[in-house]
């Protein structure tokens, strides 16, 4: 069994949040959502659990981060070209989301953008050409 990685966020809004990340284009697991929370699907084997922000909380014993506020993770999503970060940054400020900064270094173009609940999530394209020589970054 390949290795997967499971994000967990908390949110306010479970509704909100689906359609959200709905308008992205992204779909859910329903054997693994219920009243509590939604499991985003990334990739086969990338999850993000959004949880309601109570059940989160149950899981740990300390404070949870108020996204709103506070920077606790940015969340970065490869894709395939330029147009589809613009696309998808586009999407997510039309549907609720606010902007938060744009890179742009030629070989590796990224916007980010925040969900409803304050979450960084950067969409970023690098340059095929480039992807296997990272020494080129620098």
């Amino acid at each position: 069994m390949p290795t997967s990685i499971f994000v967990n966020l908390p949110v306010s809004d479970l509704d909100r949040s689906r359609d959200f990340f709905t308008a992205l284009g992204y779909g859910f697991d329903p054997e693994f959502s219920d009243d509590n929370s939604l499991c985003l699907v990334i990739t086969d084997n990338i999850f993000v659990m959004l949880l309601r922000e109570p059940y989160f909380a149950s899981f740990t014993n300390k404070p949870t981060a108020a996204a709103a506020s506070v920077a606790e993770v940015i969340l970065t999503v490869s894709v395939d070209s330029r147009n589809e970060v613009d696309r998808l940054a586009d999407t997510a400020l039309e549907s609720g989301g606010s902007p938060s900064y744009a890179q742009d270094i030629g070989i590796m173009f990224a916007r980010s953008i925040q969900d409803p609940d304050g979450h960084i999530w950067e969409f970023m394209w690098m340059d095929p050409d480039h992807a296997e020589n990272p020494d080129e970054l620098d």
